[in-house]
């Protein structure tokens, strides 16, 4: 008989009292077979002696003696079994750290493939053969590997936990549930398990949505300490050269300042020079005026005395030095002088590079605006791409649809905004006459409309080519330093500002600061009126170029 053919039948050589192979296996009068142990104890133990399988009863103690036929047969068995699970043992892995190992095994442990919760063992591939293959030990429940089998096992009654008590939540065994539990309610594990399971998915559901959020916020985070650190290094850079043109100019102003102090010095040397070297010409005659008298006081030769005397008698020219003085410059309050110089100029500077800095920061704020011709007064000439606009002299055929201009020379923007911030910059060079800025989308649109903040206007404009004037009700008369060709307007809802800018000098023309803003804004163009062509220009909306 082979092997497997022994294994395939293994369960006749099983013992029904301890369910394992027979031990010194003998016969009962009945012909069923135990181990000489196990019935003798079974017998000890009772007052009939009755089969454990028919129930047979005997009414004297039955002499045992061991079966050498069956206990051959059982040795056969288990030398075979032996070599079977030896070969199997080498294409078996042994268990890792971490891993359940078989209780079974000796030497190196293999890895487990089930655990029993009747025997508490766990069996590696080999040694659950017989749970698999004898009918006794198929009853046993097996369960996927774990460690501390003894943790599944009741303690007060030494059975597997197979209830769940939900009043207490806890695991518990058969006994459990008719003792301690009798009115709890109980589920099977399997149907708590897949409940429990259930939830730790959605947990993980949860869990794993949450991660994400996250991650998000990571991204948002890293995000803004970018455009943080992005706005930093721009700061740094402005900073430098902020510091850079102060550190020249400064050093511009002392050369200017020790020059102004050199040219007074030398002027001053050089006249007092000239004085010296003048009185040293003059000394220089005079000494030898002095020694001709001398010479000449002491001639005892009466007519020659007389005849130099006429001679000697008038004066070399000589300058009055009575009065003459040399008058130094005047120093003082020339440190005073240079540094409030320098002071205006740093403070120009400053102001220059403060109003560049906001114009840049606003810039981002950039909003793509384009033209809307529903709004447009029939006059009005718009572009195909909606970004240019100028006065056709003509009327247009236009139906009056309640949301065009019908008396003034005015369109919107088809773009509205209603918080946030946004910029836009137009193009009014070449132009004599123009308004731009924005407007509430409920504005008057037909007959008179004052252009001012009370009526939904907030806008400044040109009139009789450079008369700039901010039209706020009553207006207010501007003095850019040069006229501008390219405005910026700039709007902060939730602020409510409105500034305008000359892009070119990054000069502040006007702000309209304290706004309440509770509707749609659209930007606003006027070109004015075309004026013989003096003012046919086009107002352009530009793409911003932050290059200031």
């Amino acid at each position: 008989m082979s092997a497997g053919s022994n294994l395939r039948s293994a369960d006749q050589f099983l013992c029904s009292i301890c369910l394992d192979v027979f031990t010194d296996p003998v016969s009962t009068p009945c012909g069923h077979n135990f181990c000489k142990t196990c019935i003798t104890q079974y017998w000890d133990d009772n007052v009939l002696y009755k089969c454990p399988i028919c129930q047979e009863t005997f009414y004297t103690r039955p002499q045992l003696k061991v079966n050498t036929f069956i206990r051959e047969m059982v040795s056969e068995f288990r030398r075979e079994a032996q070599q079977k699970s030896s070969s199997s043992s080498s294409e078996q892995q042994a268990a890792e750290p971490g891993e359940v190992p078989c209780d079974v095994c000796t030497g190196t442990r293999l890895k487990a493939l089930k655990s029993c919760l009747v025997c508490l063992l766990s069996y590696c591939e080999t040694h659950l053969e017989p749970h698999l293959t004898m009918s006794g030990l198929k009853r046993h429940q097996l369960v996927e590997p774990v460690e501390n089998l003894e943790d599944r096992i009741c303690t007060k009654h030494d059975k597997p936990l197979e209830l769940f008590c939900k009043t207490d939540q806890t695991c518990v065994c058969t006994l459990c549930s008719v003792l301690e539990h009798k009115t709890h309610e109980f589920v099977p594990l399997r149907e708590e398990y897949e409940g429990k399971k259930a939830e730790l998915q959605k947990t993980e559901a949860e869990i794993q949505q949450m991660i994400q959020k996250r991650r998000l916020k990571i991204q948002e985070i890293r995000a803004s300490l970018k455009i943080s650190n992005d706005a930093a290094d721009r700061e740094k850079a402005e900073g430098v050269q902020v510091f850079t043109d102060l550190k020249e100019s400064v050093e511009r102003r002392l050369k200017e300042f020790m020059k102004e102090m050199e040219d007074k010095q030398k002027t001053a040397e050089k006249q007092a020079e000239d004085f010296i070297k003048d009185l040293e010409q003059e000394i220089c005659e005079l000494k030898k005026r002095s020694s001709e008298v001398e010479q000449l006081s002491r001639s005892e030769d009466h007519l020659h005395l007389l005849q130099r005397f006429s001679s000697l008698e008038d004066a070399p020219p000589t300058k009055n030095w009575t009065e003459v003085r040399v008058h130094p410059p005047s120093y003082e309050g020339t440190v005073v002088r240079a540094v409030d110089q320098l002071e205006k100029n740093l403070r120009e500077k400053m102001k220059n590079k403060l109003f560049e800095a906001e114009l840049r920061r606003i810039q981002q704020f950039e909003a793509d605006v384009t033209l809307d011709p529903d709004t447009a007064h029939p006059r009005l000439i718009l572009f195909d791409d909606g970004k240019q606009v100028y006065d056709g002299d003509v009327w247009k055929n236009l139906p009056d649809n309640p949301e065009r201009f019908s008396k003034y020379v005015i369109v919107l923007g088809k773009q509205s905004f209603s918080s946030g911030r946004f910029y836009f910059e137009v193009q009014v060079k070449g132009k004599t006459d123009w308004d731009v800025g924005v407007a509430r989308e409920s504005v008057n649109r037909k007959g008179d409309i004052p252009l001012r903040p009370q009526d939904g206007f907030w806008t400044v404009g040109v009139r009789n080519v450079n008369e700039y004037f901010a039209l706020s009700g009553p207006s207010v008369r501007l003095h850019p330093s040069s006229p501008p060709e390219k405005v910026g307007v700039f709007v902060d809802y939730e602020e409510g500002l409105v500034s305008f800018h000359d892009v070119d000098a990054a000069a502040l023309l006007y702000s309209f600061t304290g706004c309440s803003f509770r509707e749609k804004l659209h930007p606003f163009f006027n070109p004015g009126l075309n004026d013989g062509s003096e003012n046919s220009a086009p107002l352009i909306v530009c793409p911003v170029n932050q290059t200031v």
